[in-house]
């Protein structure tokens, strides 16, 4: 089978990617999307049922579209949902929007590129000419495509633990994937619980459970036991960071947010500001620079950055007042079976202590991997071949300024592009909407431009 473009994917940059493509290539183009998720364009986090799950994004700034920010609203009034454009919509609303969208443009056969959804999963990748490259599905078929954008996200993040420190006996009170929600009904109404993990994933499945009925003592366990802040209710304007020029360490950066931080601006206000200039400024930092900021700042950023609904902030912060969550900072080192539940054992964070913690059940909630290798049959095969190499600091794959795939050897595969949380290394700020769609826009240009195919 013969297509312009391959994507491959089953997320939200997979659907950013198809709905630009189909906006951009002219109805003669044909576009093959990949993927075995029937839920395409949801992915894991647009699909919850649970309306307290929430985006952590304004609803004014989560259009699909770069320049329509205020389709996600249109969409929202038109389906009767009172939300403006600060709040803080479902994000099972925002999946369906999405749904909407693709298939509104899927109806304009006569005047769209035409798009054939292939389940499958996507397990090799074969130069067959210049201009050419075969994707191999594992159902035995192939296609042989002039453009590929891979959209393939990373995957869940293993347990912080070397498969020797949990005994074979745990696994069954052990769950490490709570995206599949079937979890939840295994849990007894009091049943001892402990998150690994302090961030957002942590914070759904907690309100997950509360929805559920559980009520339970519930222990959240991280390095170093930092709770997600949240958006204030009244949205203050960002402040311009007015950074200065010249020095690029992380040292002199923070001194600077501080400052304007002491003279009176909202820390809030101060972090949105900030935003525009992240990517670049990421890129100026060096290697040394950027995995500093790793090691020591990486916890802070994320509670500060990626915050929480105003509404989820005051239930966590409601659920800890009240000690129904506890939380501890410490290094995991082993769960054992214990009569009754897993005991995990851990060092307390800045001491020699060995504590012990004693549940029903252990729910990893440490996020995404960072690599995002692991997860794809299609990554690895790329990777072993040396089509492919991985970010040294672990974020994601090599591409270039144009998110276009770098091989091993260095050299660039023009025709195969990467959109998404795997060009962290690149542009650090790549997993929120409003950055994806962005990325996910300029591709869909570029392939426009590179196959020398202009909307009719």
């Amino acid at each position: 089978m013969k297509y312009d473009v391959a994507v491959v994917g089953a997320g939200f940059s997979a659907i950013a990617v198809t709905i630009n493509l189909m906006r951009q290539l002219p109805a003669s183009a044909r576009i093959a999307v990949v993927g075995d998720d029937p839920g395409f364009g949801r992915g894991t986090a647009y699909r919850s049922e649970f309306h307290l799950h929430r985006l952590n994004v304004p609803a004014a700034r989560m259009s699909i579209d770069p320049e329509a920010p205020d389709d996600f609203l249109t969409w929202l009034h038109d389906h009767d949902r009172a939300i403006g454009g600060h709040d803080f919509a479902p994000r099972s609303d925002f999946g369906l929007y999405l749904r909407d969208r693709l298939a509104a443009l899927l109806r304009e056969r006569d005047s769209r590129a035409k798009v054939d959804f292939i389940k499958a999963k996507a397990v090799g990748c074969l130069d067959i000419g210049p201009e050419t490259t075969l994707i191999r599905l594992d159902n035995g078929d192939g296609l042989a495509v002039k453009a590929t954008v891979l959209c393939l996200g990373v995957g869940a993040a293993p347990l912080p633990l070397p498969g020797d420190a949990i005994a074979p006996s745990t696994r069954a009170a052990i769950v490490e994937n709570p995206w599949r929600l079937s979890w939840l009904s295994k849990v007894g109404r009091h049943d001892r619980v402990c998150m690994l993990g302090s961030g957002l994933t942590m914070v759904d499945q907690v309100l997950a459970l509360r929805a559920t009925g559980h009520r339970g003592q519930i222990h959240v366990l991280s390095r170093r036991g930092l709770l997600p802040h949240a958006h204030e209710v009244h949205h203050a304007a960002a402040v311009p960071p007015d950074l200065p020029h010249g020095d690029r360490r992380l040292s002199a950066l923070l001194a600077h947010l501080r400052r304007k931080v002491r003279e009176g601006a909202p820390w809030r206000a101060v972090m949105d500001g900030l935003r525009p200039h992240t990517q670049r400024l990421w890129q100026e930092l060096d290697e040394a620079q950027k995995a500093r900021f790793l090691r020591h700042g990486l916890a802070w950023w994320t509670v500060h950055r990626h915050r929480l609904a105003p509404d989820v902030g005051e239930s966590l912060k409601e659920l800890v007042a009240q000690q129904k969550i506890c939380v501890h900072a410490g290094y995991l080192n082993r769960i054992e079976a214990t009569d009754p539940g897993v005991t995990l054992s851990y060092r307390k964070r800045a001491t020699s202590t060995i504590e012990r913690l004693t549940v029903d059940w252990v729910v990893n909630c440490t996020g995404m991997e960072r690599a995002g290798i692991r997860h794809s049959p299609l990554l690895q095969a790329m990777a072993g071949r040396g089509q492919l190499q991985g970010d040294p600091l672990g974020l994601g794959i090599v591409v270039n300024g144009q998110s276009q795939l770098i091989a091993r050897n260095g050299e660039t595969h023009r025709h195969i592009y990467v959109v998404g949380a795997l060009t962290a290394g690149r542009f650090w700020e790549i997993t929120a909407v409003p950055d994806i769609r962005v990325q996910a826009h300029a591709v869909a240009r570029d392939i426009c431009g590179a196959l020398e195919m202009a909307p009719a």
